[in-house]
């Protein structure tokens, strides 16, 4: 299959003063989250991408916009809504530190396969349509240009977490333990067999190996002598 970057949106203004902000209309990155978005735009510069899928909010937008500005061609560059952020429902607009006090917040933090936000949606439902968005664009960019494709899919931190969750062949449970840091990137291949899981948060460093690189669905035995830059 195609190799799918994850990258969550640059900090926002709502990251900054500790806001759940959800699916709010109207929020967007902030200085330090487009400078974020700009450095992960030239870090991925030297891979020709075959696409750009976007959660339609704001932030997931511009971070993607910042991404596709450092692109020599022009990738197919579509709004996804099931990558959208999860629906709070009445969580959405409330401080962090607010809402630790809740008792859904334990469940949240240790059970989250079981949290059905109020008025809003289940982080189990939330993974599963992330999940077939992820498969499904990843069958389709492997179809249209080969199983050297590199995409990209902008989205939100608990979004990619459940997505790499997934990878990994974790319980949604488990997933807590996972960082997606704003900008970030984690890098994912499907095959017939299981997910391989590259990298995951990373910041910075080199992605230029990408670029002409088919990863194998075979694990190397012994671990391999990991990727070589072109």
């Amino acid at each position: 299959m195609a190799t799918v970057i994850l990258v969550r949106h640059g900090r926002t203004t709502a990251n900054a003063t500790g806001l759940l902000a959800g699916r709010a209309a109207g929020v967007s990155l902030d200085q330090t989250g487009r400078e974020q978005a700009a450095l992960t735009g030239d870090r991925l510069a030297a891979v020709p991408l075959a696409g750009v899928v976007s959660s339609p909010l704001e932030r997931c937008q511009q971070t993607a916009q910042l991404i596709l500005d450092r692109q020599a061609g022009t990738p197919y560059a579509p709004l996804e809504p099931d990558l959208t952020e999860c629906d709070y429902g009445q969580w959405q607009g409330r401080t962090l530190t607010d809402l630790a006090t809740e008792d859904l917040w334990a469940a949240v933090q240790s059970q989250p396969s079981a949290v059905i936000f109020p008025g809003g949606e289940s982080m189990a439902g939330m993974q599963a349509r992330a999940v077939a968005a992820i498969r499904r664009h990843d069958a389709a960019f492997e179809a249209e240009y080969g199983p050297a494709a590199v995409w990209v899919a902008v989205s939100h931190g608990d979004v990619i977490k459940s997505i790499l969750a997934d990878a990994l062949g974790m319980h949604l449970d488990l997933f807590q333990r996972i960082n997606v840091s704003p900008a970030s990137v984690s890098i994912v291949r499907y095959s017939g067999t299981r997910p391989s899981v590259y990298a995951t948060n990373t910041e910075a460093g080199d992605l230029s190996w990408l670029s002409n690189s088919i990863l194998s669905a075979d694990a190397p035995v012994g671990g391999g002598a990991g990727q070589q830059a072109p």
